[in-house]
């Protein structure tokens, strides 16, 4: 990842909190690990944690049109293409019943591991941390990766093009056929939203703009000033979908 010469590597704020390190943009192209996904996946680039909070949250208003407020302590977190472990531990917070990261690259799942660790060593010495979710990561295709029983979501920071995200619905039905309702996915950059569409076993519940803290959107204009391909909005389009099965989209 090309920097500006003389520029120090970015820390962004929940890194220096934390004493973790997930920040950074490491193009696709430095992820190659040889399996027949590479073509196919996207940069690493870890979510602001204000997005996936107030992701959490909109993702709960919606899912009420099924009944009651979720119990979210009965629901898995999964994490698909857990990068150096971010988004696993910010929802490690967020009342789940346990947090899985899946990634397929040994070297990111090494980093998730020791910012694991150190996540882990932290809360243990500070008296005013809450409760969080027991988290593991597991190095694995997500092609392959069992979902957990009882109810799931699934976080995805847009971790790979159409092709591979086409694979992962279905995957995602295999095992959910005989369990419809229990499946909801929270899709961060949303560029294979018509993916989701296109899918008669997938509603989407929301669609829309979900915006960064003051903070995290300072964090991230830095980060995106050390490269050129990309830029900062302040904010992300997200999707909400929830698997409902086949025959029963209106």
């Amino acid at each position: 990842m090309a920097r500006r010469k003389g520029a120090a590597p970015p820390v962004h704020p929940f890194d220096a909190a934390h004493g973790v390190e997930t920040g950074g943009l490491i193009p696709a192209g430095d992820l190659v690990t040889g399996h027949s996904s590479d073509a196919h996946v996207t940069a690493y680039y870890g979510v602001a944690p204000s997005i996936l909070r107030g992701l959490v949250e909109l993702w709960a208003e919606a899912s009420a049109k099924y009944g009651p407020a979720q119990e979210r302590g009965r629901y898995s977190f999964v994490d698909i293409g857990a990068g150096k472990g971010r988004a696993m531990l910010v929802a490690s917070e967020l009342g789940f019943r346990q947090v899985i990261g899946v990634e397929l690259n040994p070297e990111m799942a090494d980093i998730a591991e020791r910012n694991l660790e150190q996540w882990t060593r932290g809360r243990a010495e500070d008296e005013t941390a809450g409760p969080v979710a027991t988290v593991r990561v597991v190095e694995m295709d997500a092609l392959e990766f069992e979902f957990p029983t009882g109810p799931c979501v699934a976080f995805l920071f847009h971790p790979f093009e159409a092709p591979l995200m086409k694979r992962l619905l279905r995957r995602m039905e295999t095992q959910f056929a005989k369990r419809p309702g229990t499946l909801d996915v929270l899709y961060v950059n949303a560029e294979c939203a018509a993916v989701f569409d296109a899918n008669p076993a997938f509603e989407r519940l929301w669609f829309g703009n979900v915006a960064m803290s003051a903070e995290d959107h300072a964090a991230d204009l830095v980060e995106i000033a050390q490269q050129r391909e990309y830029g900062s909005t302040g904010d992300e389009e997200c999707g909400i979908y929830r698997y409902v099965g086949r025959g029963t989209k209106g």
